[in-house]
């Protein structure tokens, strides 16, 4: 599936742990099986999803770092992963002062959306790995983006982060991004035997009843060895329930 203008997917939760770069990975995988062109843009200075794609983040040549900073243009960073159809804006660690350093910079919270702008036509995705903050890189992902997706992990602490994000949402439309929507919250590790989990999905679904995706990502232990191998879970094991759950979510997120 080609489209002219890519959906920017800003994969974002300020709590860590929830499953924001298995979701980018495995999602992006999913929609490049299902014909999509899809990159993934990974902002993280942890760089998880840039050795979960299989590169050595300390062997990039060019990254996410150079490309906000201004030195590197998108097409120029953007590698292929072995993943057909799947290619990667790499991260390193060296991001994690890129932030002190755009503080003075004009237009610092859209440096990304304007790297964004020389995207070359064919991709129909661009999912962005933001770090688990709302600092100065996350600001930049939300400016850039055309939704959000909200991995949830199903505990009830989370609840209570899922409240300040909404309304972070609410801000960025304010002030940095009138065209930012909710694509849909995602419920992961969803364990069925226990009742945490219903109850934690219930309430959710109450709450946010327009964004809550059908689609549940259960506890699976393939999703959680592929990273180690340099691949996605549909590439690591394709019949695997964390496989198939993410390739149900690819397809709710390409009838949205």
């Amino acid at each position: 599936m080609l489209i002219s203008t890519p959906r920017i997917v800003a994969v974002v939760n300020q709590k860590g742990g929830v499953g924001k770069t298995t979701t980018v990975m495995n999602l992006g995988a999913a929609l490049a099986e299902r014909g999509a062109q899809v990159l993934v843009l990974d902002i993280d200075p942890q760089s998880n999803s840039t050795s979960g794609l299989g590169v050595d983040p300390s062997r990039a040549r060019l990254t996410v770092y150079e490309l906000l900073a201004g030195t590197a243009t998108i097409d120029e960073v953007a590698i292929p992963t072995a993943f057909p159809g799947l290619h990667l804006v790499p991260s390193q660690i060296g991001l994690a002062g890129a932030e002190i350093e755009l503080a003075t910079t004009p237009q610092r919270e859209h440096r990304l959306r304007h790297a964004l702008a020389e995207l070359s036509g064919g991709f129909g995705y661009v999912l962005i790995d933001c770090p688990p903050s709302l600092g100065l890189l996350t600001l930049n992902a939300l400016a850039a983006a055309t939704e959000m997706l909200i991995p949830m992990q199903c505990e009830y602490f989370a609840l209570e982060g899922l409240g300040h994000l909404m309304h972070t949402h609410g801000l960025i439309r304010m002030n940095l991004n009138r065209q930012l929507r909710v694509g849909g919250i995602l419920m992961t590790q969803f364990d069925a035997r226990t009742t945490l989990s219903w109850e934690v999905l219930s309430e959710v679904r109450r709450a946010y009843p327009d964004h809550v995706y059908r689609t549940l990502i259960p506890r699976n232990v393939r999703v959680g060895e592929a990273p180690s191998h340099g691949l996605p879970v549909i590439a690591y094991d394709p019949t695997c329930r964390g496989s198939e759950a993410y390739r149900q979510l690819a397809e709710e997120v390409l009838s949205q």
